[in-house]
């Protein structure tokens, strides 16, 4: 097997955009599948930070539990608006994937879950973002308190309990077309199907 290139030659960055998110501007260079070096390049970076996503499923009822909350993102370009997602959150500076999915969880939906089964790590859009989604799945046994999210974040959540072959349904017609939320079901589904 041949080598891969790996070479990456950065030769300026600058912060085009500060705000809650960050965009960045870096002009580069990188080895190409030949070993030459590509010409200089200009390439923007939207970075947001990493991000955890739970889904939380309750094998009694062989159903999983979703939030729905309005993205703004979303609604533009005649999308919905309001989206079916599992639980999810940002990865705070310091902290690690796990406290933030935990604390997400509560906050969200009202669950605690002891045992996070990882599923998979991805670049949400690599083309243009450097985030990258961490997923993971959880039991749902223990409701402890209403969920919904922080009034402080704005945030209005709705907190759903979906079977599973509706949920495998409703991404089929579009109705849940976020993509973390597509993985995790579509995995779940399968790994049940083997067994």
């Amino acid at each position: 097997m041949t080598e891969l290139p790996d070479k990456v030659k950065i030769i300026s960055e600058t912060r085009e955009y500060d705000g809650f998110f960050k965009i960045d501007k870096a002009v580069i260079q990188y080895e190409k599948f030949n070993g030459e070096m590509s010409p200089e390049i200009t390439r923007l970076n939207f970075n947001r930070g990493d991000s955890v996503g739970v889904l939380l499923y309750n094998k009694d009822n062989d159903s999983i539990i979703l939030v729905k909350q309005f993205r703004y993102p979303a609604y533009v370009n005649n999308g919905p608006g309001w989206l079916l997602e599992l639980v999810a959150g940002m990865i705070d500076k310091g902290k690690d994937a796990i406290s933030i999915a935990r604390s997400e969880l509560m906050e969200e939906a009202g669950y605690e879950a002891d045992d996070l089964k990882y599923l998979c790590q991805f670049y949400v859009s690599p083309g243009g973002s450097s985030e990258k989604v961490y997923l993971y799945i959880a039991d749902c046994h223990r409701k402890v308190s209403q969920g919904g999210g922080k009034e402080s974040e704005n945030e209005d959540i709705q907190v759903l309990e979906i079977p599973l072959t509706k949920a495998m349904e409703m991404i089929k017609n579009g109705e849940i077309c976020d993509a973390k939320t597509i993985i995790a079901i579509q995995w779940l589904w399968i790994e049940l199907k083997r067994h």
